[in-house]
């Protein structure tokens, strides 16, 4: 612990938290998407301690198996950036929906289509994904319908809950691509982003990683004050500032490290379960 505390800004912690809220992809998951053993033990760890660990994440809930294995107790997890809340000993069960509404989903891709062209969309429905023919190969379904976003969102899976859109473009770097769609159509929802390429990710207005949990917090009556959280993109700003303490990730983007109250090392350092052990030996000492 002395070597990490040489390099882990962290804040001081009065006493331990009651929750943990943790971010996936480039923060608790290494670069090879593995969960180390030393974060699994620092879970399991936390758990004991009587410290309640919520995955939240830009995850659609089928691709949660990678932590599945990890969850304790109440075994759910937040998913599609605060879209989601899902039931992972039920292998993966949504049983909360913040969906974006198709109407709202087309004012958007009609106002990216304007601002940015060349964007390409794919649509994240809570039965699984479907893009446009031009979309990058990321997220491929053998079971995807291919066809325009317009013509998905319109006709196509009627009855399925839009979690989010994707929009992607080649030519603008990514927080550029989000200044502009954030101008365009912000009004209309909220629109994010966490991976290194310019793919935006769009959800209902108002719905985000923070203010999913803020509503499973306060099903718990657990403060903000007492929460943790880790991030380490764009998307995960909101819910840093939410939370009473936070921790950008040493690979963090910029934003995120201005946006935390602290500072822990990167992922592939296990960053995440540095930080979880300090707070498991405060539970323990209390």
């Amino acid at each position: 612990m002395g070597e990490d505390g040489a390099v882990t800004a962290a804040p001081q912690h009065p006493t331990a938290p009651r929750l943990i809220a943790t971010d996936l992809d480039g923060t608790l998951l290494r670069d090879d998407k593995s969960v180390s053993e030393r974060t699994i033990a620092a879970l399991a760890a936390a758990e004991a301690a009587g410290i309640e660990v919520f995955f939240v994440t830009g995850r659609p809930a089928r691709w949660m198996d990678v932590v599945s294995a990890h969850v304790h107790g109440h075994g759910l997890a937040i998913c599609a950036n605060g879209a989601a809340v899902v039931d992972l000993h039920a292998g993966g069960r949504i049983i909360e929906v913040r969906e974006l509404p198709r109407p709202t989903a087309l004012d958007v891709v009609h106002a990216l289509r304007a601002a940015a062209p060349g964007t390409s969309f794919a649509v994240e429905l809570a039965t699984g994904i479907h893009y446009e023919p031009h979309y990058p190969p990321f997220f491929l379904d053998p079971g995807a319908t291919v066809a325009t976003a317009e013509k998905l969102l319109r006709t196509d899976h009627s009855e399925a809950p839009v979690l989010k859109l994707l929009a992607h473009h080649t030519e603008l770097a990514p927080d550029e691509f989000l200044a502009v769609a954030r101008a365009a159509a912000g009004r209309h929802a909220s629109i994010t982003r966490s991976s290194p390429t310019a793919l935006l990710e769009v959800s209902g207005l108002g719905v985000s990683k923070a203010s999913t949990l803020a509503l499973c917090c306060a099903e718990r009556g657990i403060r903000p004050e007492e929460v943790v959280a880790f991030g380490d993109m764009p998307n995960d700003i909101e819910m840093l500032t939410w939370a009473g303490t936070s921790y950008a990730m040493g690979n963090a983007h910029p934003d995120v490290v201005e946006a935390a109250s602290g500072q822990t090392l990167a992922n592939e350092e296990d960053g995440v379960a540095v930080v979880i052990e300090r707070l498991v030996a405060l539970a323990e000492g209390a």
